[in-house]
């Protein structure tokens, strides 16, 4: 089973030759990019070649580097060995109290910038944060917003952040089958606990059904998923025990 790792997990654990060395040996295969490793691609292509990695995705912030940055975008891209790219989250204006107008705006953006990417021969998504799931000053739910006024784009559904924005992740799931193509694998701590990490968990150490989710998700036709950590006190402890839990499930 082919397992990724989102590599901003352990962007406070450097240098890469250790953290890429150190992926490999549990037996990822693959890992997902951020803007941190993307000033020399071809560097980081050689390291990655090197022990036998991949990295199919990337993710790639802010939606201007989908538009007046587009060509050193795809270049990147494309030196990395990627197939699919994703826009993570949206610009710090959307992120509290912009209305429905706001989030179709960024959806057309996204649309316009599928079309290029897609036309360079690459896939290309929206990644989900909890803003997408609270309801806008009118009602709304931006991530449906996101999802009709963008048809072009593929979703990488981050299924945390689905549940901290107060979202049922199965039902979305089972909603946008057709659209979800990669999802982020991590877990929620229970309340209380792990303070110093954010709340977050190491996969299979917290509240997250991943078994059902997993299980829902492979149904859809989900064929990239990515283990993440948005805060871990101790990257390798995460690695380590996120690839032992994912490859039960």
């Amino acid at each position: 089973m082919d397992v990724s790792f989102q590599l901003y997990s352990a962007r406070e654990f450097t240098p890469w030759e250790g953290v890429i060395k150190t992926l490999a040996g549990l037996g990822y295969t693959q890992v997902e990019g951020f803007g941190g490793v993307y000033a020399d691609a071809a560097a980081f292509r050689a390291l990655l070649d090197q022990h036998g990695l991949s990295m199919p995705s990337g993710h790639f912030f802010p939606i201007g580097k989908f538009e007046g940055e587009l060509d050193s975008t795809l270049a990147a891209a494309k030196s990395l060995g990627m197939n699919r790219v994703f826009c993570p989250a949206p610009e710090d204006a959307l992120r509290a109290g912009a209305d429905a107008d706001a989030w179709i705006d960024l959806a057309k953006r996204l649309e316009t910038a599928a079309k290029k990417v897609q036309d360079a021969g690459l896939r290309f998504g929206w990644h989900n944060h909890h803003w997408e799931f609270m309801p806008l000053p009118g009602g709304e739910i931006a991530m449906e917003l996101i999802l009709e006024h963008a048809p072009s784009i593929e979703w990488e559904i981050d299924v945390a952040w689905v549940v901290r924005g107060g979202g049922d992740p199965l039902q979305w799931i089972a909603r946008h089958a057709d659209r979800i193509t990669t999802a982020h694998v991590k877990d929620i701590a229970p309340a209380g606990e792990c303070a110093n990490e954010d709340g977050w968990a190491d996969v299979g150490q917290g509240t997250m059904d991943w078994p059902a989710i997993t299980k829902a998700l492979r149904g859809a036709g989900v064929d990239l998923f990515v283990m993440e950590h948005d805060k871990p006190s101790d990257a390798t402890r995460f690695a380590t025990r996120s690839i032992a839990a994912f490859k039960t499930y």
